[in-house]
């Protein structure tokens, strides 16, 4: 296996902090590794690299953003090089004075794989210098070759040049349907069983809450087991695809009139998905993870681009999204479904490519509609399984036998970041009383639409939708009893706030359902839930009551990559 990419020599500039931070992190230990032969770099910068890398080292000396990408990789570099050695680097103003020169080339042993990115952490040596060196799709155990081509805090990033000795175990070659895979950026898991897949992404869980909830040990649970995908490929019901601005020579060239007509594609226009480890875009046409009906709607699309590309200036974006066909309009029954922004049809599913066109999907029982450029979660084939895994959760089966009267069971919903109803609708059939808030006033609109929708299947529920913060959807249920009220929050990536989480603290649900697409502000926030909710219990308002966290697990909403969606179940309890 090779990779190969064109690299930048420059970063973004960026001010260094005013005082050097201390690190975080668990210690552990690992044997390292030496450079490959003939590669070995200085044990210390000269002059002249230390002039030419000023800037950049200002650069990676910047604290990374907490919960970012590279914050959560730095958590994972430190706890494999070892708390008090990570530090002593620091002190020794070392943290960013890589021990190898950009583009020596390497040959390492595998430490661990990333669990929140998927690639592979490796320890390299050079002299008395430990360094961590980032490589993509390589496995734990694998002899590897690799080009060192960024340096960061601690680490630096490398491509993949060969694998020298597989993990067996682990990697099969013949697994991986897409062509592009080991060039495209989109998937990081194809030559992995989709058992371990499940498997890292609740190691993925795990870590997080080990490293960002300040939550005590004893009192997580078990993790369980990650919630598999029905469908681990053509699952994808929403793709977008994007493209550069052609070169600016040849924009200048056409406003001269002097460009040939173009009759092909030209080999600059790239319209697909990032390369591994760059942000260049590479040629992709066929997604074996997107729906059937996107991948014959890709080419459509991708033909378009290029017969208008003379009037782009710039890159774009583009959309795709799988759809039920709409109905006609009432009183028109003879109009087609399709409309202009339908570009394929394929088994009863249509390709909308509008930003502000109308989207369909069926999920179990229910209709949703939205439009195609809001949120809606991009894998159909999961979310019976994610919300009847909610539902059962406020739901839990009662013990067999137990020494006093069982808790009253739900009757109320409320249903923070509710987007276009996905959870109000799924759930409202087992409560006599919902509540959604968003903040996003089209999504509103949506849900609205979608609770009329399937009116017919909510015949004794009262569900309303209001447009605003998510903190303030506690003012409007004060009548809701708080014993048999489940509260289902559903945030952004960012997670929620302070002060949503001191209202939904003071407002006391009997049960809270945290459902996330990024586990390590989830689990910083699980764990100020907790803490402002012990602190709430010794008050006189909260009368000994307070959060514990239940259960937590993953659900794989996105087979074939690292990433994870987690699921914290909360219940209030008196101690």
């Amino acid at each position: 296996m090779a990779s190969t990419h064109p690299r930048s020599r420059s970063t973004t500039p960026a001010a260094p902090p005013e005082k050097k931070p201390r690190l975080e992190g668990d210690p552990e230990t690992a044997e390292p590794d030496a450079p490959a032969e003939g590669h070995a770099p200085p044990s210390a910068p000269t002059s002249k690299k230390h002039a030419k890398s000023k800037k950049n080292k200002r650069n990676q000396r910047r604290v990374p953003e907490p919960f970012s990408h590279d914050d959560i990789l730095t958590h994972e570099v430190i706890s494999l090089l070892g708390q008090d050695y990570a530090q002593a680097l620091v002190d020794q103003n070392l943290d960013c004075d890589a021990p190898f020169e950009q583009f020596a080339q390497l040959e390492l042993s595998v430490a661990c794989i990333s669990p929140s990115t998927g690639e592979s952490l490796s320890i390299a040596q050079s002299g008395d210098r430990k360094w961590v060196i980032v490589t993509p799709l390589s496995l734990p155990g694998e002899r590897i070759r690799v080009r060192v081509y960024r340096h960061a805090r601690l680490y630096s990033h490398a491509d993949l040049l060969e694998v020298l000795e597989p993990n067996s175990e682990w990697r099969d070659m013949s697994r991986p349907q897409c062509k592009y895979f080991g060039k495209c950026a989109g998937c990081q898991y194809q030559m992995l069983s989709y058992e371990k897949q499940l498997e890292l992404k609740r190691d993925t869980v795990i870590q997080a809450y080990k490293n960002y909830s300040g939550i005590s040990p004893d009192l997580v649970p078990t993790i369980g087991p990650t919630i598999p995908s029905p469908l681990q490929y053509g699952y994808r019901t929403k793709l977008t695809p994007h493209f550069q601005g052609p070169p600016h020579s040849v924009q200048k060239a056409w406003k001269r009139g002097e460009a040939p007509v173009l009759e092909d594609k030209p080999d600059w226009l790239k319209i697909g998905f990032h390369a591994v480890g760059t942000r260049n875009v590479m040629d992709i046409e066929e997604c074996p993870i997107a729906t059937p009906v996107i991948n014959k709607g890709l080419p459509v699309v991708r033909d378009t681009v290029f017969k208008n590309i003379t009037k782009y200036k710039r890159g774009a974006t583009l959309l795709l999204r799988d759809s039920l066909p709409l109905p006609p309009p009432e009183g028109d029954s003879s109009a087609s479904s399709a409309s202009s922004s339908t570009v394929a049809e394929h088994d009863g599913h249509i390709c909308v490519t509008d930003q502000k066109g109308t989207v369909r999907e069926r999920v179990g029982d229910m209709l949703f509609e939205y439009t195609a450029g809001t949120f809606f979660q991009n894998n159909n084939s999961a979310l019976v399984p994610l919300t009847s895994y909610v539902r059962d959760a406020i739901f839990p089966p009662a013990p067999a036998v137990t020494s006093s009267a069982p808790a009253p069971a739900p009757t109320h919903l409320v249903d923070a970041y509710c987007g276009s109803g996905l959870f109000s609708i799924m759930l409202a059939p087992a409560f006599s009383k919902v509540a959604g808030i968003e903040l996003s006033a089209e999504s509103i609109r949506a849900a609205q639409r979608n609770a009329a929708l399937n009116a017919s299947a909510l015949p004794s529920s009262e569900v309303s939708f209001m447009s605003g913060d998510a903190a303030n959807i506690f003012a409007t249920v004060q009548d809701f009893p708080r014993d048999q009220t489940a509260l289902i929050i559903d945030p952004p990536r960012k997670g929620t706030d302070a002060r949503f989480i001191e209202q939904m603290v003071a407002f006391g649900a009997g049960t809270v359902v945290y459902v996330s697409c990024n586990v390590h502000t989830q689990a910083r926030d699980v764990g100020m839930i907790l803490a402002q909710s012990a602190a709430h219990a010794q008050t006189e308002e909260g009368k000994g009551r307070r959060y514990v966290l239940e259960s937590l697990c993953g659900l794989d909403l996105f087979p074939q990559t690292a990433h994870v969606e987690a699921i914290a179940v909360l219940r209030l309890v008196t101690m």
